[in-house]
């Protein structure tokens, strides 16, 4: 039988997640702290209304997907997994490490799948560079640059980096396959205390380095993550139609006599196979809830995204 998963949180990555997992065939409710908010939801899907105290005391849901805002993470999802629920808990799971290990240990303790919303793992894009990647198509790999930039939506609690940053930083982990040794992160507010741009600088044990820029208050929306070896370089820019949406680039840099000399390619446009991120990524939340597989974005990587976060936050008041 499929399991019968519930969406806590009514806003707007809720909405999203209500709409996919209707079309699955697995959504058995729907709730929120705001019953009228709720009820609009249920009404729109033709779905379950529940109480947040019914929802973890329901025997007839199995699962629930998290999209609340970030502070109420942590507490909905501990109260989850020690209901019995299996969770997918948006991003970023908590605001500390310390509630993060918190959510894990707890899922761990009482055998429950904990999932996290890191929805770009699941692009069919980001999977092909990552197999290049693996495959040695690149080389060795030495630097990784992701841009997250745009006039987006803002937030009361949650500077750009904390906001927007996890995209990208689950990737470069997936690509680098261990945490950042040293981070420094450079920060700026202009419209409120909370930094509106953000620049994360680290370094790997395995001599990979990376730099990633995030900002909410850009009039360019850039949304790109650059992969360097010395074999060739990949792009996956996802603001480019599918069938441009990542490009190889062998081109060739060597050193001659003491200078540097290097050979421009032309672009290779790599074949992706068009698939909605969000349904790939319940998709494969429902397997690892018939399997009991480990999520391919588990909690473990979740904590190791808060970690970079803390240490690359940098208080900016606004001037």
């Amino acid at each position: 039988m499929a399991p019968r998963i519930a969406v806590l949180g009514c806003g707007y990555w809720g909405n999203n997640h209500t709409r996919t997992l209707k079309g699955l065939g697995v959504l058995a409710a729907v709730s929120d702290i705001d019953p009228a908010r709720s009820a609009k939801f249920a009404a729109d899907y033709d779905v379950a209304q529940i109480s947040v105290d019914d929802l973890f005391a329901s025997k007839d849901i199995d699962a629930i997907v998290m999209a609340l805002p970030a502070q109420f993470h942590a507490q909905y999802a501990i109260r989850a997994v020690e209901s019995g629920k299996d969770v997918l808990v948006e991003k970023p799971i908590a605001l500390t490490v310390a509630d993060g290990e918190a959510e894990i240990a707890t899922a761990k303790q009482h055998g429950r799948i904990f999932m996290v919303g890191h929805i770009l793992r699941f692009h069919p894009a980001f999977e092909k560079l990552l197999e290049l990647a693996q495959s040695g198509e690149l080389g060795k790999i030495g630097y990784i640059q992701a841009h997250r930039i745009g006039l987006g939506k803002f937030h009361g609690q949650n500077d750009a980096l904390w906001d927007l940053a996890p995209h990208d930083l689950s990737m470069i982990l997936a690509l680098t396959g261990c945490e950042p040794t040293a981070v420094r992160g450079e920060g700026a507010a202009m419209v409120d205390h909370l930094s509106d741009f953000a620049h994360l600088h680290m370094e790997f044990p395995n001599g990979i380095r990376s730099h990633l820029f995030a900002s909410r208050l850009n009039p360019i929306m850039d949304r790109r993550l650059a992969v360097v070896g010395d074999k060739a370089m990949a792009v996956f820019d996802d603001a480019e139609p599918w069938e441009r949406k990542l490009t190889l680039f062998r081109h060739k840099v060597w050193q001659e006599n003491g200078q540097i000399a290097f050979t421009k390619a032309d672009p290779e446009y790599v074949p992706v196979q068009e698939g909605m991120p969000l349904t790939r990524e319940l998709e494969h939340f429902i397997h690892c809830i018939e399997t009991r597989e480990t999520p391919r974005t588990n909690g473990e990587e979740a904590v190791s995204v808060l970690r970079i976060l803390t240490k690359g936050t940098v208080s900016h008041p606004a001037g």
